[in-house]
């Protein structure tokens, strides 16, 4: 198990500073958190010519990337370059978004199914994130697509199961299935809150996770809406160090 911070953290600033600041927060690995808007390092830039894009990843950080967070829908036929991306980089870890709420369980798990199948021959582990709003709003709901899907994992956010409809709801059902972790803190009425102020519970989370032989990334993943610019930084380092002192 180990930290990372994502660079959507700082996604009001360019790729290469994004990468610097959490380089100065001393992290030491990263994920890539990935969309089709404004106009630095988007999705559609990735697909359009992979190794350039692989090459602008080099040169912004020495820092290992562990895995890519992509937080806008995608169509079937961009995936493939996404993966050639991720390859090129040697990242084993991408984590897209369910389709929304109210689409039909069947017509999700065959467009996973394809996108599973695709992955998995670049060496790839393809996970959905854990999100309000989207099919795996539902822990039960998220457990039964990894079901019906085989190789496809759970990219777990506590804070959308703290916040949203199901928060009274058990969802350590979603940790066997789960690749991958994305943290902050949260109540039931704020998305995020100040680090130690939520009831997020850390310790539970990675003691359960444990007990299925989890051995992947933690990684710190702020929102910066929803966050003081003057004092991110410093949450974002309360989180670092909380989070290692409970590896």
């Amino acid at each position: 198990m180990f930290i990372s911070a994502s660079t959507g953290c700082y996604s009001h600033l360019r790729f290469e500073d994004a990468c610097q600041q959490l380089a100065d927060l001393e992290y030491d690995r990263i994920e890539l958190t990935l969309n089709d808007q404004g106009d630095d390092f988007t999705i559609a830039s990735i697909i359009e010519d992979p190794d350039a894009a692989a090459s602008r990843c080099r040169n912004a950080t020495r820092l290992s990337i562990c895995a890519i967070n992509i937080t806008s829908e995608m169509k079937p036929d961009e995936f493939p370059g996404l993966f050639k991306f991720a390859k090129l980089l040697k990242i084993a870890q991408v984590t897209i978004p369910s389709l929304e709420l109210g689409t039909p369980f069947n017509d999700e798990t065959d467009r996973l199914k394809k996108l599973v199948n695709l992955a998995t021959q670049d060496g790839i582990r393809l996970s959905l994130k854990t999100q309000i709003g989207r099919l795996t709003e539902d822990p039960h709901t998220a457990t039964e697509l990894c079901g019906a899907v085989k190789g496809l994992g759970l990219t777990l956010d506590p804070t959308h199961y703290t916040c949203g409809p199901h928060r009274e709801q058990d969802y350590d059902i979603v940790f066997p299935f789960t690749t991958h972790v994305h943290f902050r803190d949260s109540t039931p009425d704020q998305m995020q809150v100040s680090v130690g102020l939520g009831e997020i519970d850390y310790s539970r989370i990675i003691t359960g996770l444990k007990r299925y032989d989890y051995r992947r990334a933690f990684s710190v993943d702020m929102i910066p809406s929803l966050s003081d610019p003057n004092s991110l930084g410093l949450e974002m380092r309360k989180l670092r160090m909380l989070l290692e002192s409970l590896l």
